[in-house]
């Protein structure tokens, strides 16, 4: 059975939400015209991006791209689902209205992504009883979700409570088939897990796929306890597929094995500066799909 993909960038490259020196001033139609110069067919939601469905599938339709996902701030950890489900409302409406098929959620209670003078290593720490709790709500949170039309995927991100390979590991088993999640190569490879391994593990859950390389002599230069995350990106640990550590041909023939099929996202954020944004979405392209095409996939514009 062939299977098939579909390739989208995030604007992350282009302009950095979390640090606005990092492209604050590009503009968004740059961003959205160069994602499709670059080959992409779609794009993650950014915060320059419209919030109303009509002003933003406009300025989509224009570039000829469609929304695949986007990030959310969530807070469950330390808050109710009640007002999880009211903050979380308009993203989804939104989203529903694009057809983009689910939403990143993040776990941002207590985070240090993106606290410049917090080191990584302070990042919050979950004991095994505490994800029981956390992943009934979560699992609340994402029956929510699907209920309105577009699927929960959980983010494992650097400096949040969900980092490391065993911390995934917890997760799911804490939290219902409805939680999807996020395979991202770069944040687990950076954490220090086995990316292949924690895939296979949790193939039924997977629903979403972020592709980021690292950097391998960046990542052996950090120190966790003096440096914190937005300075690893102002590193350069992460970059584009084909441009570091992470073997893409393997992580295709993953893919292929598990079956997935759906959107996979480019997101690699890095100083624009210094990694001009489209030559390295075109490296980030090609790296992907020739793994891609040679795993045996059919790429969908």
């Amino acid at each position: 059975m062939s299977l098939e993909a579909r390739l989208a960038i995030a604007p992350i490259a282009w302009t950095n939400d979390d640090l606005p020196e990092l492209g604050g001033a590009t503009p968004l139609e740059t961003c959205l015209a160069e994602m499709k110069l670059a080959g992409f067919a779609g794009t993650e939601l950014g915060g320059k991006f419209p919030r109303a469905a009509g002003a933003l599938r406009t300025v989509l339709a224009k570039h000829g791209l469609a929304l695949a996902s986007g990030w959310y701030s969530g807070t469950l950890l330390d808050g109710d689902l009640e007002t999880e489900k009211r903050q979380i409302a308009a993203q989804l409406a939104l989203f529903k209205a694009m057809g983009a098929p689910v939403i990143v959620y993040g776990e941002t209670s207590r985070t240090v992504q993106s606290r410049r003078g917090a080191p990584l290593a302070t990042r919050p720490r979950l004991t095994p009883e505490q994800f029981k709790p956390y992943g009934e709500k979560l699992t609340a949170l994402a029956r929510h979700c699907r209920s309105a039309g577009v699927d929960l995927t959980f983010h494992h991100h650097m400096g949040t409570a969900v980092e490391t390979e065993e911390d995934v590991d917890r997760l799911m088993a804490a939290t219902g088939e409805d939680v999807g999640l996020l395979f991202d190569t770069g944040h687990i490879t950076f954490a220090g897990g086995d990316a292949l391994g924690m895939a296979r593990r949790h193939a039924k859950r997977i629903n979403h796929v972020h592709t980021k390389d690292i950097r391998r002599e960046v990542l052996k230069g950090l120190d966790f306890a003096r440096t914190s995350f937005l300075d690893a990106v102002l590193a350069g640990v992460f970059t584009v597929p084909g441009d570091g550590m992470i073997d893409f041909g393997a992580v295709a023939g993953l893919l292929r094995d598990i079956g997935y099929q759906g959107w996979i996202v480019v997101e690699a954020e890095q100083d624009p500066a210094k990694a001009e944004p489209l030559k390295y979405a075109r490296i980030g392209r090609r790296a992907l799909t020739e793994a891609l095409t040679a795993a045996g996939y059919r790429i969908r514009a």
